[in-house]
C-alpha cells in the first residue's frame, strides 16, 4: 500500500506543475504578442490609455461623491467631496483633451515603469538560486531603463513613448514569462520521465 502511494502521487504533483506551467506559457506568449502590438502602434496606444484612464477617474469620481453622502461627520463630507471633485474633473478633462492628456499620462507612465522596474529586481532577488531568474533581471533593468529613459526626454517622448516604450516593457516581460514557464514544465517533464522509467 505504501510503495503505491509513493508510486502515484509524484506523477500527480508533476502534472500539476505541468498545467499551471501552460497556463504560465499562454499567458506570457498572450503578452508578448500584446507588447507587440503596442510597439506598432504607440500614438493610439497612448491615445486609448488617455481615455480608458479618464473614464476610471471619472467613475471613481461619482463613487466618492456617493459615499460622501454617508458619511458620518462634516469633516468627512467635504474630505470626501474634495476627492470625488479631484478625480471627477481629472477624469473629465482627460475624455475632453485626451491628446494634451498623454503629455501628463507619459510621466506618470515613466515613473509607474521605473516603480515596477524596482518590484521586478526584488522579485529577481527571490528568484535567484532558481534556473532562468536572469529573465527577470532582464525584466527589472527593461522596465527601469524605458521609465528611465522616458522622463528624461519628457515631454518630447509623450508622442511615441508610451506605445513603444511601455510595448516593449511589456514585451519582455512577456518572453520572460514565457520562457521561465517553459523551463519549469521542461523540468516537470524531465522528472515525470525519470519516474516512469524508475516505478
Amino acid at each position: 500500500m505504501t510503495t503505491q502511494s509513493t508510486t502515484v502521487t509524484p506523477p500527480t504533483i508533476i502534472d500539476d506543475i505541468k498545467r499551471r506551467s501552460g497556463w504560465s506559457l499562454f499567458m506570457g506568449i498572450l503578452t508578448s504578442a500584446l507588447g507587440i502590438v503596442l510597439i506598432v502602434y504607440p500614438f493610439a496606444t497612448a491615445t486609448i490609455t488617455t481615455v480608458l484612464l479618464g473614464s476610471m477617474l471619472t467613475i471613481v469620481g461619482v463613487a466618492e461623491l456617493v459615499l460622501a453622502f454617508s458619511s458620518q461627520t462634516p469633516r468627512g463630507f467635504f474630505a470626501q467631496v474634495f476627492l470625488a471633485v479631484l478625480y471627477g474633473v481629472t477624469g473629465i478633462v482627460l475624455l475632453v483633451y485626451p491628446f494634451q492628456g498623454v503629455e501628463s499620462l507619459t510621466a506618470f507612465v515613466g515613473a509607474m515603469l521605473v516603480v515596477r522596474g524596482v518590484l521586478a529586481l526584488i522579485t529577481t532577488i527571490r528568484f535567484k538560486p532558481l534556473d532562468g531568474w536572469g529573465w527577470f533581471l532582464a525584466d527589472a533593468i527593461g522596465s527601469l531603463g524605458a521609465g528611465g529613459y522616458i522622463l528624461a526626454k519628457w515631454p518630447s517622448s509623450s508622442s511615441w513613448a508610451v506605445g513603444t516604450l511601455v510595448g516593449a516593457s511589456v514585451l519582455v516581460t512577456g518572453v520572460a514569462r514565457t520562457a521561465f514557464a517553459a523551463r519549469i514544465r521542461q523540468g516537470a517533464s524531465d522528472i515525470q520521465k525519470s519516474v516512469r522509467a524508475n516505478p
